[in-house]
């Protein structure tokens, strides 16, 4: 059966079934690598396993013959790789991998992978020192990814507790070596993201096989994607797992990291009591300073004896005052006497003067001087002035 199917002319689940099949049988063999989990001797000579995806959530179940799961090792949590042909089981319309060769990943090759995987982040800028967010100074609660009830969670706890007994913590307990670490890690880190004030990532010393989930690049990534800082604080000082490039704090151990997320409750009193102790010698030097500029202008004479100062002031305004009134008095002796020099010369010069001696002013009806008796026709009256009034006259 062929051609496009409808409503009217659709496919039997049979004829899906076989296509699927046919589908699947033209991949051929194909070389696959995965971590082994869940494995299952089942029945006779075939042994059921599955083929996880170290960085994805995806698996993929494979069978092989018991003699080659002895002759490798088949065993819960080893990276490998496989040769095998994927097969369609139309009854359950499941699809499984008959593998017919396997080979474990060295540690020599599983290192390499993890220097390529360094040499890639690096070029993508996940190591860059100016994408390291800082560390609160105290920071409200801590969340902690450990193992349960490990040696690592207990070295954070009470070294932390030690230093500032307040402090709270969110712990995630996860497995922190095998083929659930990744996933269970990249899950505590994510749900404490934003969550917490910071984040730290713990687990005390091991091989190296142990230490790979914390260069695996699910978590790597997920890690440089949260917004809460997070500090690495996996295995020794030796130790150096991606993970420690990738957060924005390297810790050497867990009890440094402890050290690194709160601040000593000791060493902070001892720094207030020592800041309190600066302000006091400032203040106190301040009001020392100040005192002594007080008893300084307290010397002065003006401050010592403000009656000098006024007693000084008085007989300045006295002097002024008497100068002051020599001057007017000579300044009005000049102007009564140039007052009398200019009267006197006003009288010298005024017609009455003159009338006085003995003169006379002859004036006509209108007033004007007559100064040539040729100006006054006969019969005219005359008004002449002496010093004491006046007469009438008539020419004749």
């Amino acid at each position: 059966m062929t051609g496009p199917t409808s409503p009217e002319q659709p496919w039997p689940v049979r004829t899906v079934a076989q296509k699927i099949n046919d589908w699947v049988n033209r991949l051929g063999a194909v070389w696959v690598e995965g971590q082994v989990t869940q494995v299952n001797g089942g029945r006779g000579n075939t042994v059921f396993f599955t083929l996880r995806d170290p960085v994805a959530e995806v698996s993929l179940t494979a069978t092989c013959s018991r003699t080659l799961a002895a002759s490798v090792s088949l065993a819960e949590g080893a990276r490998v790789v496989v040769l095998g042909r994927p097969s369609y089981w139309m009854a359950r319309g499941s699809l499984s991998l008959a593998v017919t060769d396997v080979r474990q990943l060295g540690l020599g090759e599983l290192l390499a992978r993890v220097e390529r995987l360094r040499v890639l982040l690096q070029q993508e800028g996940l190591f860059d020192p100016a994408r390291k967010k800082p560390l609160p100074f105290l920071p409200g609660v801590v969340g902690l990814v450990t193992g349960r009830e490990s040696a690592a969670e207990r070295d954070v706890l009470e070294n932390a507790r030690r230093r500032w007994p307040a402090v709270r913590f969110e712990v995630r307990n996860v497995a922190v070596q095998g083929h659930l670490a990744v996933q269970q890690c990249v899950e505590a880190v994510r749900a404490l993201d934003g969550a917490v004030d910071v984040i730290v990532i713990a687990r005390g010393g091991g091989s190296v096989e142990d230490l790979l989930p914390f260069s695996d690049e699910a978590l790597l990534r997920a890690v440089a994607a949260c917004r809460t800082p997070v500090v690495s604080a996996i295995g020794h000082e030796p130790d150096s797992p991606l993970l420690d490039h990738v957060a924005d704090v390297r810790a050497s151990t867990p009890t440094d990291a402890a050290k690194r997320v709160v601040p000593d409750v000791a060493e902070e009193r001892q720094r207030v009591a020592q800041a309190l102790a600066r302000c006091r010698r400032a203040f106190t030097g301040l009001v020392d300073r100040e005192l002594h500029r007080l008893e300084q202008l307290r010397s002065r004479p003006a401050l010592a004896d403000p009656a000098s100062l006024v007693a000084d002031r008085r007989v300045a305004v006295e002097g002024l005052r008497d100068r002051g009134a020599r001057c007017f008095g000579m300044s009005l002796d000049r102007a009564l006497a140039e007052l009398a020099h200019t009267r006197a010369r006003v009288v010298a010069l005024s017609p009455q003067a003159t009338l006085d001696r003995g003169y006379a002013v002859v004036q006509r009806a209108d007033g004007a001087v007559v100064r040539d008796p040729d100006e006054v026709p006969l019969g005219e009256r005359l008004r002449l002035r002496v010093a004491g009034g006046e007469l009438h006259a008539t020419r004749d």
